[in-house]
């Protein structure tokens, strides 16, 4: 489903503990492989696992349940991404380039 309409989407949260796919996997596919953020939650606060996601690529961590604040907070990971991806396609000294 993501590899055929991967440019819709802008962003993935996932749980760790999925009962018919590893969580790892699908961070390894889906934000190495195709380009797109994601977002891992879980309920466990396990070091071990936010380190483990954090080295598969993971941009996020976020703990259940999550705080609305967190939930709105997340769109900043999308422009932050596409705004470094622009500032990389114009180069850093394009004129077009102004804060």
């Amino acid at each position: 489903m993501f590899r055929e309409n991967m440019n819709i989407y802008d962003l993935v949260i996932t749980s760790v503990n999925m009962p018919d796919m590893d969580a790892f996997k699908l961070l390894e596919l889906v934000g190495l492989e195709m380009g797109l953020l994601v977002i891992m939650l879980s309920v466990q606060g396990d070091t071990n696992l936010v380190k483990k996601g954090i080295t598969h690529g993971t941009c996020d961590y976020l703990f259940k349940p999550v705080r609305i604040a967190e939930l709105k907070n997340i769109w900043q990971h999308v422009v932050h991404r596409k705004f470094v991806s622009t500032v990389n396609q114009l180069g850093i000294d394009s004129e077009f380039y102004a804060i």
